[in-house]
């Protein structure tokens, strides 16, 4: 798929996976959806073992640095195997990713939509914090929706666009990775993230990273970056 197909594919797609959860009644299928991988994750939770005690620990907030460790490792790496001007390039990069997260984040919140989490919807729903004697995320008031979801997939978005393919397939599976163990303790629900945070990042980060707007930014950080920074790897 070229840039130009993606650039109104991509919203398209978005949009489409929008409205089919909030025109459906009841939200229709994804509700099912909802309801049915909860409860099959939360009823391993029931025994106590190995399950239990992986869950307990990557969704300690503690591990929330795991995943920030690995989008900075990939980040890190692009940047030693760059030349001065890459180096201040990446730099760029990195800043816009930031920028672009702090918006669509606060978009994110914008959207009508307040729901509490599974855990705290769903009758007689184990809570791993019960269960466990250290402190670890098992519930969210408003989950909607999936902020460390988004942060990853907008991550893994610049990735495909401007690193080696190697590394943008890296990104897409950390989303997975990192967003699974929140939906299998019940933190989040999945259209949370596959619903909600997908379709954010599917609308918006286009106009960006498709179109001319991304380089534009970038000539716009790149000088500045240089000049404060660059003597630091030249």
């Amino acid at each position: 798929m070229n840039r130009q197909t993606g650039l109104y594919a991509a919203p398209l797609l978005g949009a489409l996976i929008a409205l089919s959860w909030w025109l459906l009644p009841g939200h229709g299928f994804w509700a099912r959806w909802d309801v049915g991988i909860f409860q099959g994750f939360n009823s391993l939770l029931a025994e106590q073992g190995p399950w239990r005690l992986a869950m307990a620990i990557t969704n300690n907030r503690l591990f929330d640095l795991v995943s920030l460790s690995c989008m900075v490792l990939l980040l890190l790496t692009l940047f030693l195997r760059s030349d001065g001007a890459g180096r201040a390039r990446w730099v760029a990069i990195g800043l816009l990713m930031v920028i672009t997260a702090l918006l669509l984040n606060r978009i994110g919140h914008m959207v009508p939509v307040e729901r509490p989490s599974p855990t705290l919807s769903v009758p007689g729903a184990l809570r791993l914090t019960a269960l466990i004697d250290f402190p670890t995320k098992d519930s969210s008031g408003d989950s909607f929706p999936g902020d460390h979801g988004l942060m990853l997939m907008i991550f893994a978005a610049f990735m495909l666009r401007f690193a080696p393919r190697w590394m943008g397939l890296t990104a897409c599976l950390m989303v997975v990775v990192f967003t699974l163990p929140r939906i299998m303790v019940g933190a989040h629900w999945f259209t949370d993230i596959y619903m909600g945070s997908l379709a954010i990042c599917l609308i918006f980060l286009p106009w960006l990273l498709l179109t001319p707007l991304g380089e534009k930014a970038l000539a716009r950080l790149i000088p500045p970056v240089d000049r404060l920074f660059g003597r630091w790897w030249r």
